[in-house]
C-alpha cells in the first residue's frame, strides 16, 4: 500500500446507515401520523395509539443502527487487490 493511500470508512455507503435512515424516516412519518389519528381508529386498536408506539420503536431501532455504524465502522482497504504485490489486471 502506498503511503498516501490510507484505508477509509464506508460512510454513507454502509448498509446500516441506509437501513437505519429509512427506518427512522418511516418512524418519523408514523409519529407525525399518530397526531392525526381519529378516536375511532384508536378504539379499533383497544385504546392504543399504535402509530405512536410503532413510530417510537422504529426511531429507537434507527438510532441503534446509526450508533452501530458509528461505533464500529466498516473499513475499506485502499488497495482493492488485497495483498501488496498482487498482480492487477491490465485494462
Amino acid at each position: 500500500m502506498a503511503e498516501n493511500e490510507a484505508p477509509h470508512r464506508a460512510g454513507l455507503f454502509d448498509i446500516r446507515v441506509i437501513i437505519g435512515s429509512l427506518i427512522g424516516l418511516y418512524g418519523l412519518i408514523l409519529v407525525i401520523t399518530s397526531f392525526f389519528t381519529s378516536d375511532a381508529q384508536i378504539e379499533k386498536s383497544d385504546g392504543l395509539n399504535i402509530n405512536m408506539f410503532a413510530g417510537i420503536g422504529m426511531v429507537v431501532v434507527s438510532a441503534a443502527f446509526l450508533a452501530w455504524a458509528r461505533v464500529r465502522p466498516i473499513v475499506v482497504p485502499a488497495d482493492p487487490a488485497g495483498e501488496e504485490g498482487a498482480e492487477r489486471p491490465v485494462h
